[in-house]
């Protein structure tokens, strides 16, 4: 009597060289943001400026906001903080992290590994992203206690405000890559940066769209900031605070758009970038720019 045949298992597939990479990547940005959470002067900061919001709001809970029906200070800037700590988390972060790297020359190591680009792109998005974690938890976390609930619109509302923040993340975090590749130099990202980030916060109305100057309320609206800020408050706030808006109503579906935009576009536009300035990096180079930095 004949045994049937064993059939052999179906061969395992190897994963292609992209999906490799983005695995290696996910792997780098968990691990970054362990380092993170284990480095006292990243959680230090976090705490220190978290905290330094929350003392300067609960001063000017008494204040409120005219023309928005009663709604204070803190209800009104709630949104505007929110979205100015992914711009400065998104954008700075990264930034100086890239330039760093760059003149270190991590980055032109990472050339001699397959679909390294990718990896490190990956790897940043994940790292900065987890990293805005504990500061929004700062922020929210005491706010029902100090200064009352948030959410106007009720507990539902948590959801859209998480989707805001990941999709403002998405759209400001490639803004970061391509800054700190182009300035290449930890002191090029403070003047072609951190500058005009400073300047862009200060005009798109972090305390409420009724504090953009006139002048420039067309331009702010090109940035992901003021759009970020405007889907919150459109989230949070009561029926009557759009009044406040430039326009004078809620659109969400813009904000939406505008960010989504931007995600996109940076998303594809960063790790194209970020090999070109590669590319101009050679090793002699860095080693003379190492050699210079050691005489002064």
């Amino acid at each position: 009597m004949s045994t049937p045949a064993r059939t052999a298992p179906p061969a395992r597939t190897a994963p292609s060289p992209r999906a490799w990479a983005v695995r290696l990547g996910l792997r780098r940005g968990v691990t970054e943001f362990r380092h993170m959470l284990r480095n006292p002067e990243d959680v230090g900061w976090n705490v220190v400026i978290g905290i330094g919001i929350l003392v300067y709001l609960v001063t000017q809970r008494g204040t409120t906001v005219p023309g928005s029906g009663g709604l204070t200070l803190p209800d009104v800037a709630l949104p505007g903080i929110l979205a100015a700590t992914v711009l400065f988390g998104m954008v700075m972060g990264p930034a100086f992290a890239l330039a760093t790297e760059v003149e270190e020359g991590t980055v032109l190591r990472m050339r001699t590994t397959p679909r390294g680009t990718t990896t490190y792109t990956v790897g940043v998005v994940v790292s900065q992203v987890l990293g805005a974690v504990p500061m929004l938890v700062i922020l929210l976390a005491p706010w029902p206690f100090l200064l009352g609930d948030p959410m106007h619109q009720g507990p539902g509302g948590w959801v859209a405000v998480a989707g805001w923040l990941l999709l403002g993340t998405l759209a400001m975090l490639p803004i970061g890559i391509v800054g700190g590749a182009l300035a290449a130099r930890p002191t090029r990202v403070m003047l072609f940066v951190m500058a005009p980030v400073v300047a862009l916060a200060f005009l798109s109305g972090v305390f409420g769209a009724q504090t953009v100057p006139p002048w420039a309320s067309g331009a702010v609206q090109a940035f992901p900031l003021y759009w970020l800020a405007h889907g919150l408050r459109s989230t949070t706030l009561p029926a009557g605070a759009e009044a406040l808006e430039l326009g004078g109503a809620w659109h969400p579906e813009v904000a939406a758009l505008v960010l989504v935009a931007w995600a996109v576009v940076g998303l594809v536009a960063a790790p194209v970038v970020l090999r070109r300035s590669t590319a101009r990096q050679t090793a002699s180079a860095l080693a003379d720019r190492l050699e210079t930095l050691l005489r002064g």
